[in-house]
Formats: C-alpha cells, structure tokens, sequence
C-alpha cells in the first residue's frame, strides 16, 4: 500500500491523557531505575525522568504511523527530538496536539521517513513538551518523493567526557512494554520474525530512557527539571539482555553530544545524540528546529528580528542585497555576511542570501537556499524595502514600479515558494511589513504606500488560503529607525525609535503558540496596537428593485459615514453577507398553530423534492451537504435539472452547512432569515460559499 500523501499538514489530535504518579514509577522501571535513583521510583519526593514525556503520547506515534498509510510490518522508531518547555508534574491530565509534516523517500530497498510534530499541554493550557517524530518505514522506500537534508551532528575528536554502562534484563521490554508501546515486535517471537528479527527486540525508546537516565546522572545529578532538550536517531537493533554503554561529550555550557553503544560488540544502538540542560526560562517563546527567512536583514529591522530569531533557537536565512536606500547600484554582501558572523558568534545557526527579491528567480533562489542549507522553511519576514519618494506629478514611472517591485513584488516572489513548502508541511508563520504610510497616507510617498497597503491584501487573502494548513500571515507597520529612514526622522525620534522596540511583535507573530492570523499591528517605541477596515453599518437608501439617486446619497451622507457600531469583517463573503442581509424580510412571528410548520428535520428533508424547481436548475450541478448538530447529515445532489436527497456524508460536496437542529427549523419556517443565521455565526458555511445563494432559487419551502 502506497504512503498516504494527502494525510501531510492534516491535524491529529487533540488527544488527552490522564496519569498519575504510578505511571511515571512504572516508566522509570521499565528503563532501568531502581534503589539507587529512588526518587524516580518512590512517591514520596518523586522526580518525573523527562523522556517519560514519550511514553505518555505513545498514542500519537500509532496515530501518526495509521494515517501516513505506512507498513506495520517494517516500523521502526527512526528519530526522537524532544524540548522541554516546562518541567512535567508527577501527575495530571495531557492533551496532545500534531500533524505529519512530511514524507521523504530513501530509495527502492531504503525504506521511507515519515516525520510528525507534537505539542503537549496540561489541561490548564501550560505548556509542557514538542515532540518531532521520524518514522522509518523500511518497506515503503521508493516511491518517488523527496530525501531529506539533514545537517550532520558533530562528535569531538577525544575520548568521552562520561561513560555509563548499564545491563537491560532479558524480560525489560515485558516490563518498558506497560508504559504503552505494547507493538508486537517486542513481545511477540513469531512476529518479531516475520518483520526479519530472530527473537523480540529491545524498544528503541526503552534504550532512549535508560541514555536519558545517563545523561541527568552525568551533566546534571538529581535534577531532571533541568533536561531541556533531547534529541537521537535510532541506528542499530538490539536484543534484550544485552549490556549498553552511553558515551557522553560535553561541547559547550548547557550542550552536549551522545550516543549509546552495544557493549558486546561495539556497535552504535542510538546515534546522533543531542542534550541541552539548564535552567528553564519561564514560559518563553522559542524556535527550535525551526527555519527562519528574514529579507533585507542586512541591517536595522531585519537584523534584530533574525538576531532574535537565532537567538531562541531558529535556524535563520540572512538575505540581503546589500543595496542602497533607493535599490541603486550592484549591491554587496558585506551586510548579510556580518549578521551570519554575528548569530554564529553567539552561537547559532544561520547562511547567508544575497539575491533580490524584485524578480521571480531572487524569490525562489533565497527559498532554495533555506532548503539547502537546513531542509524546510517555517518562518517568513517580507522585511526588504527601498524608498525613492517624491510627489505624485514629479514621480517617475521608473521610481512607481522600483518600489512596488521590492516592496509588493518582492513579497510575492518570496512568498509563494515559501508558501508551498510551508502548505505541504501543513505549518507556516508569514510576517508582512506595510507602514503607516500605507494604512494612513504620507505626503510625497504615492509608490510607497500604494505597495504597503497591497501588502494588507496579500495578507487578507493568503490568511484564508493557509488556514487549513496550518499558516498564520499577519501584518506589521513598524515605527523604526533603518537606513531608510535615519537622515528623515527627527534626531530624537530616532533615539527612541530601535528595532528592538518592534521585534517582539514580530517575534511572536512568528511563533507556534501565536493563535491570531490576518491581523496587522503598528509597533514601535514601545508601544502596540492594532490597525483594521472598520466598516459602519451605513444605511439602505431605496428598495432592492429601485436604485437610488446622487441627491439621496448627498442627502444622508453623514449617516452612510458613521462608524458607530461598526465592525471588521474576516472575509468577503461576510461583508457581502451582511450588504444581502439588509433587504432580508423580517423574521416571521411563530405560527399561532404550529401544525402549519416543520415539525422534524427529517420532515424537512422528506419535503424537499417536493419544493424542488426544476426550470430553476437547468444549468446547475452542485452537492450540498447539511450536516445538522443533534439531528445527522443529509446531502442533496442537483444535476441536469433533477434533485436527489439522501442521508449522510456525501464524497466530495459543492458547499457544506452546518446548523444546530433547533436553528436549523426556525430557519426551514421562516422564522430565522438565511443571512441573519449565517452572520449571526449560526450557519456555517465551507467550500463554495456563494452557490450556497442558489438554495432559495431552487426550492420553495415556506
């Protein structure tokens, strides 16, 4: 069976899970604890061993491996990458939320990668743990998909600074196997030699917590709170019974690199090991293992946020033409080269970018180079700008388009191969930078704010393409000095005017706990707010079949301009929504008899063919789905002027409405208008929004 391509980017979850002190005893003993580390064993001081955080959404690896449409027969735990945001309490109730990032193809006899990204919270929201999970499927390689980059991890050329040895028990995997990994490959002889094993096999991960249990013994004793990352790739098999030495090499304050041998015959059972310690910043925003693309990062604004960006943990592309304030000349690579020797100095991770993102090429160019240099792209600052400002008659065409091409196009050249890397992995974070100029007007600024304000349309439809994959775009005007402002701005503007006063806006606008998509903000010196299209709610100036005159307008100006009561809409379809609404008829009073309505919503569905207006449908072919809360789903196909009901879910409808059942019959009896339910939220509606129009032109039901 072929891996599932379509589950990528689709959400697991949420599960929940509920555990108490007993489970994280029965873990600590199932990788090996006992006597000597009773405080993992005994309730009384009880300390949680944090790769217990594995077992505890073992659910999610099984899940995760169903949906990819993998081989259970060649399954293997391929890589494990674990950050710890919060220490994780001895007992408590765990929700457990992810999605497949993506598949990559090894080759015909190599097998398949199946990689899926996991965020555990306590019921209370606070978040505990992100788990990356590699899946190897050694029979599912081949199927014509990508391979993966990896950057290598890189051991000392000495001796380790620690060795632990530890002897497993024959029967440990019966004991790890109660944790929740009961897989058959470690319990079962028969099925450990259909997937080619000569007996049961120890759980990679049993290995993975008696390393864990090594490292806290070794870099810091007693206090597993401290763990704040721990990441491996799962090499070799190993039998149970069989001795095993973790060697451990300290490469920095609070880092360290780890693998775990067999000691019989020296063979590699856990590779690639990563350890980070120290203590845990209080509910910080981080970004590890993410990769980040800053444009015009060179300098001023882009260099905090990608600064910023590395110094939480991303891996960040530093792109930068090197040009001048107006985009004149050849450009150089001295600003970009100086911020990557800046992150690699303090030491994180980042390349450099040179290309210009007025062009199509310079757009997929700096994406590529992301994907080169560390396989994915998860953050996007369209930051890049020049100005060439003069008034309206004095401004060029030359000086219009040079700005829009950085500014508007610049963005779109970026944009769009980021996006679709970004959809396929089903996770995206896109900043946009427009200005007050744009949202708000600025003498001599026409080329300017025209692409800043384009920038706000971008965003409000790239917020509705990405949301069912996982990427949130939103907008920031920045108050700041750069270099294209620091000769324009007042000298004591300036000094209150850093980048630093703007990049944590933009930092979280960037994170994985940012819940807020298509919104733009102004930041600077301190200060924060949100900018939107406020819409009044105007007036209607004549009846749907009259229209009304220049005079009546002129008339009721001040009522049509009010924004009192006024309200920002998320979409078209809602603006246009309520401009229907207001020549909706009132609602009908309820009907003295009630007889005379729908009494069922199975009634209501069992009268429909009869209501149908077949001339009214002559060119149309759509499925429309109702699923209705409390009462079930049916759908109803029209095609070639026909009209067929039936319950339940149809394979692929033209437009889905969702709608409580009590709802669902005020509406079928006239007394909840269409429109007043859809934008009162009471009526859902997905796919084909406006097809849905066609409901009232196709049937008479009241």
């Amino acid at each position: 069976m072929a891996l599932n391509m379509d589950a990528i980017g689709k959400p697991i979850g949420p599960m929940t899970r509920d555990y108490t002190w007993k489970d994280a005893v029965l873990y600590a003993l199932g990788v090996g604890a006992g006597f000597s580390e009773l405080d993992y064993c005994y309730e009384k001081n009880l300390k949680v061993i944090p790769s217990f955080a594995i077992a505890m959404i073992f659910d999610f690896f099984f899940q995760a491996a169903t949906a990819s449409g993998i081989n259970l027969a060649g399954i293997l735990h391929g890589e494990q990458d674990l950050i710890f945001h919060n220490p994780i309490p001895t007992e408590g109730t765990l929700i457990t939320t992810g999605r497949i990032v993506d598949h990559y193809d090894k080759g015909v006899e190599k097998g398949a990668l199946i990689v899926a990204q996991s965020d555990t919270v306590l019921a209370d929201r606070k978040k505990l743990f992100t788990s990356t999970i590699t899946i190897f499927g050694r029979l599912d390689g081949g199927f014509g998909g990508k391979d993966r980059k990896k950057r290598p991890v890189e051991f000392p050329d000495r001796e380790p600074d620690f060795m632990v040895a530890a002897s497993p028990s024959p029967d440990q995997p019966l004991l790890y196997r109660l944790s929740g990994d009961i897989f058959h490959l470690h319990v079962d002889p028969e099925f450990a030699r259909m997937s080619g094993f000569d007996m049961p096999i120890m759980h990679g991960l049993c290995t993975h917590g008696f390393a864990c249990r090594a490292l806290i013994a070794s870099l810091v004793p007693g206090r597993p709170e401290l763990v704040r990352r721990l990441a491996c790739r799962f090499s070799k098999t190993l039998y149970p019974g069989v001795p095993i030495k973790t060697l451990i090499w300290k490469t920095a304050a609070g880092k360290a690199v780890w693998r775990t041998v067999n000691a019989e015959n020296g063979q590699t059972v856990i590779d690639n090991g990563e350890f980070e310690y120290g203590e845990v910043p209080k509910d910080e925003i981080r970004f590890d293992n993410r990769v980040a693309i800053v444009t015009g990062a060179g300098a001023g604004l882009g260099r905090v946020y990608a600064m910023e960006l590395a110094r939480r943990g991303a891996r960040v592309v530093v792109n930068d033409l090197g040009g001048t304030r107006d985009g004149v000349g050849d450009g150089s690579s001295s600003p970009a080269d100086r911020v990557v020797e800046e992150i690699r100095a303090a030491g994180g991770e980042a390349v450099a970018n040179y290309a210009n993102v007025s062009t199509a090429d310079g757009g997929t160019n700096i994406v590529q180079a992301a994907l080169d240099a560390f396989g994915s792209v998860d953050i996007l600052i369209n930051n890049a700008g020049i100005l060439r400002d003069k008034s309206f008659t004095k401004m060029a065409p030359e000086a219009w388009h040079a700005v829009l091409d950085v500014h508007l196009k610049g963005a779109y050249n970026v944009t769009r191969p980021a996006f679709a890397v970004m959809r396929e992995k089903g996770y995206g974070r896109i900043v946009m930078t427009t200005s007050a100029a744009g949202l708000y007007g600025n003498f001599g600024q026409a080329n300017y704010a025209a692409a800043k304000m384009g920038l706000v349309g971008l965003m409000n439809t790239l917020k509705l393409e990405g949301e069912k994959y996982g990427i949130k775009v939103n907008t920031v005007a920045p108050i700041a000095a750069s270099r294209l402002t620091e000769d324009v701005m007042p000298p004591e503007l300036v000094a209150r005017s850093k980048p630093e006063f703007v990049s944590p806006l933009v930092l979280y606008l960037c994170a994985d706990r940012c819940p807020v998509s298509g919104n733009t903000y102004n930041a600077g010196m301190g200060v924060f707010n949100r900018a939107a299209v406020v819409t009044g709610p105007g007036m209607v100036l004549a009846e749907a079949d009259q229209i009304p005159t220049p005079e009546s307008v002129m008339a009721n100006l001040k009522a049509i301009s009010d924004l009192a009561g006024g309200k920002v809409y998320p979409d078209l379809n809602a603006q246009v929504g309520d401009a229907l609404m207001a020549f909706q008829k009132p609602a009908a009073k309820a009907p003295a008899d009630q007889s005379q309505g729908f009494s069922s919503v199975s009634a209501v569905f069992d009268a429909m063919p009869g209501t149908f207006v077949a001339d009214a449908a002559s060119d149309v072919n759509v499925v429309f789905q109702y699923i209705i809360a409390g009462a079930g789903e049916w759908h109803c196909a029209i095609q070639d002027g026909t009209c067929t009901i039936t319950s339940g879910v149809h394979d692929n409808p033209t437009c889905i409405l969702k709608i409580a059942d009590t709802d669902f019959l005020k509406m079928m009896n006239g007394q909840l208008p269409p429109m007043q339910a859809y934008t009162s939220g009471k009526l859902k509606i997905e796919g084909d929004i406006m097809k849905s129009q066609l409901i009232e032109k196709l049937f008479k039901l009241n």
